[in-house]
């Protein structure tokens, strides 16, 4: 079997940096390259100073800077790190298909294929290929195809190896996963990732399958994920208008094993580059394969989880006698969840799009996000001009700042630190009546009700 010394990993996002981060600290003898062909990314990535990684995750810095320097590396020369390594690891982004065939709900797998390309135009000796981006079932026969027939008589092996991260505590996962999936055909280069990961993950925990059963039990297991969120959050509503405290019933489903607590959160709705994704794919694949009973269940889950944030939205509004127009609502966060600054996806954006849409003044305020970041989001919705965001929306970085004279504020991101914030001082300087929506259920009803803030969290 083939011992592996030298791995490349093209993309240095937020799966492959971590990931190779951790790899390269468990297996100092293995030379691990990160490759990007995006420059700032990369001079991130090898800053001094480790608070200004690209990423932001609790621990990385940690663990990038006892390995970088030592046997990892990050380079924009990926013609080079193609050619030296023993495996690569295939990590770019796989974005939902904005255009032709499949639009809005298919996998854009172009730059997949380039890197396919590029690999087989560069690559004399023989490689592993691991997939480690999300990917729609039997993409690894597009690949071996291309690979194969585009190449220079270089065998390939192409291996399925999903991540199951989950943003803000993705170090932890890495060093402590459920499971590690491996997804292949070729005994030889099955054996090969397992010896990497074995460095520091218990044999019984690392899982063999053939590569069609590993590229999708990804795409199930972020869809039964975001199924139970969205079921909670269906719930949430019913909870509403009949009585109920959704959290005393989450806590009394969750007690039984059967179904257990986690995931059983009501909020104004799951984010994050994964879920919403992976199943438009699984709903795609399923209508491609005539299965519409199948693609109808699973698209259900995405228009609860529309409805959720369209719902938070209208409540703002019409608790606030029917108009927001003029209005300062201060957001406290942005990022689609604490502890990341990753802001794919975040129901944030679209409750403000929401906002906006009735002329209302938006300040926000989030402890990771910076300004660009969110202008950008709104930006890319392309529902006014960028002008117009501009002038409807304000990114402050104190959250006292962005709470001094607003009408209301609402809490889009469960960051601890907004429920250690002096609420009596901010009630003092907000407009009265001061009017609190609290989206992921973070703070004290009790007490911010004693304050005199007219106080709404979903479910109750």
């Amino acid at each position: 079997m083939k011992q592996i010394k030298k791995i490349t990993c093209i993309g240095a996002g937020y799966v492959g940096g971590p990931t190779m981060a951790v790899i390269a600290q468990k297996n100092p003898n293995v030379e691990v390259t990160v490759v990007d062909l995006n420059q700032a990314r990369i001079a991130a990535w090898n800053d001094e100073n480790l608070e200004n990684l690209p990423v932001y995750e609790p621990g990385l810095d940690a663990v990038v800077g006892e390995a970088r320097g030592r046997n990892l590396f990050f380079s924009t020369e990926v013609d080079k790190a193609i050619n030296e390594a023993d495996m690569i690891f295939i990590s770019v982004n796989t974005p939902t298909k904005t255009y032709g065939k499949g639009k809005g709900q298919a996998a854009d797998l172009k730059f997949i294929e380039l890197c396919a390309r590029q690999i087989a135009a560069v690559a004399k000796e023989d490689k592993i290929v691991v997939e480690k981006s999300t990917l729609p079932v039997r993409t690894a026969e597009a690949l071996k195809n291309i690979l194969e027939n585009t190449g220079n008589g270089v065998n390939f092996h192409i291996l399925s190896n999903p991540e199951f991260l989950a943003e803000g505590t993705a170090v932890t996962d890495l060093h402590n996963p459920d499971r590690v999936l491996i997804g292949g055909e070729d005994e030889a280069a099955i054996e090969a990732l397992v010896q990497v990961y074995e460095a520091w993950v218990p044999r019984e925990r690392i899982l063999t399958t053939n590569l069609w059963s590993s590229e999708l039990s990804k795409l199930v297991a972020n869809a039964f994920l975001a199924q139970r969120v969205s079921s909670i959050n269906a719930i949430s509503e019913l909870c509403e208008v009949t009585g109920a405290n959704v959290d005393e019933v989450a806590r009394a489903i969750g007690q039984d094993s059967r179904i257990g607590p986690k995931f059983l959160k009501a909020s104004v709705g799951f984010g994050g580059s994964c879920f919403q994704k992976d199943i438009l794919n699984l709903v795609y694949i399923a209508r491609s394969y005539n299965l519409t009973s199948v693609a109808d269940y699973w698209e259900q889950v995405i228009l609860m989880n529309d409805h959720q944030k369209t719902r938070f939205a209208e409540k703002i509004i019409q608790t606030m006698y029917n108009t927001v127009n003029g209005k300062h609502i201060a957001f406290l966060g942005w990022a689609f969840k604490k502890d990341t600054n990753d802001t794919r996806e975040s129901a944030a954006i679209y409750v403000a799009d929401h906002l906006l849409d009735e002329e209302a003044q938006v300040v926000v305020y989030d402890p990771k996000v910076p300004a660009e970041q969110i202008y950008k989001d709104l930006d890319y919705l392309g529902t006014r001009s960028p002008e117009n965001n501009r002038r409807l929306v304000k990114v402050v970085d104190n959250p006292y700042e962005a709470l001094d004279g607003a009408h209301a504020a609402a809490v889009l991101t469960e960051w601890d630190e907004f429920k250690g914030y002096d609420w009596a001082k901010i009630k003092e300087g907000m407009k009265r009546p001061s009017f609190v929506f609290d989206g992921r259920k973070l703070l004290d009803r009790k007490e911010l009700n004693r304050l005199g803030f007219a106080y709404y969290a979903i479910g109750e």
